[in-house]
């Protein structure tokens, strides 16, 4: 004998779906459809309030944890730390484009491989830290980048973040899709250990990081093409005033 089942919580859904398609603040969204799936499926007005604040207690925190780092950097780049990154890279004349995201590339797919996967990210290391420092770095030997240059070596930083993370974080055992894919892998009749999964990530770690470093030495040779004779080199204190 069948049993029919109750379709009317997914009501819920339908509520998310067309606040946000009307663009209704979120948190309303989302306390809407909670109530509308409590009501749907009958559940007494007490309960549902119990479970709605219970819900709330265990998350609030949540907010301040992504929140709080965000707030920190936009103090610190508030007070110049993209202007002080720039001008401490600029001492360095051997340092180049290339060169520095090859350094970090090493450094955020190693550290990627260990589980330390927050120790880089676009918000709270690219674009305060890195590309500042990659475009200093270009503007000490070339001058002032042309605006095409510098959306492309902007968008190399965040590409190198993200290839340090995708190939570093799959060599870490304890990895999401390292046990995704022993799962699969069990479904489909084949018992292999995660860590051996794991240990075959490496070799094509080791290929991304070759062939994005190659792109990277290539990137410094483009500038070096394109760029060279065309400006002075810019030293720190020029490099301040026209921040300001």
């Amino acid at each position: 004998m069948q049993t029919a089942i109750n379709l009317w919580p997914l009501l819920g859904v339908l509520v998310i779906i067309i606040g946000f398609v009307l663009r209704f603040n979120p948190m309303l969204v989302v306390a809407l459809a909670a109530v509308a799936t409590g009501f749907a499926a009958s559940m007494p007005l007490d309960k549902l309030l119990a479970v709605i604040g219970t819900g709330f207690i265990k998350t609030r925190t949540l907010p301040l944890i992504i929140l709080l780092p965000l707030a920190v950097i936009g103090l610190l780049e508030r007070h110049g730390l993209r202007l002080h990154a720039q001008n401490w890279i600029a001492r360095f004349t051997g340092a180049t484009v290339g060169r520095l995201l090859i350094a970090y590339l090493f450094v955020r797919e190693s550290t990627a491989a260990l589980g330390l996967t927050s120790l880089g990210g676009h918000p709270q290391m690219v674009r305060p830290l890195l590309a500042p420092m990659a475009e200093g770095a270009a503007e000490a030997r070339f001058g002032k980048l042309p605006e095409p240059i510098r959306t492309r070596l902007l968008a190399l930083c965040a590409a190198t973040d993200n290839v340090g993370l995708f190939f570093g974080e799959d060599i870490f055992v304890a990895f999401g899709a390292i046990a995704l894919m022993h799962t699969f892998l069990l479904g489909s009749g084949l018992d292999v250990e995660p860590i051996h999964i794991a240990l075959w990530g490496i070799p094509t770690a080791i290929c991304a990081f070759i062939i994005h470093s190659w792109r990277l030495h290539r990137f410094d040779r483009q500038l070096v093409r394109e760029l060279q004779g065309q400006a002075p080199a810019v030293t720190p204190s020029a490099a301040q005033e026209r921040a300001q």
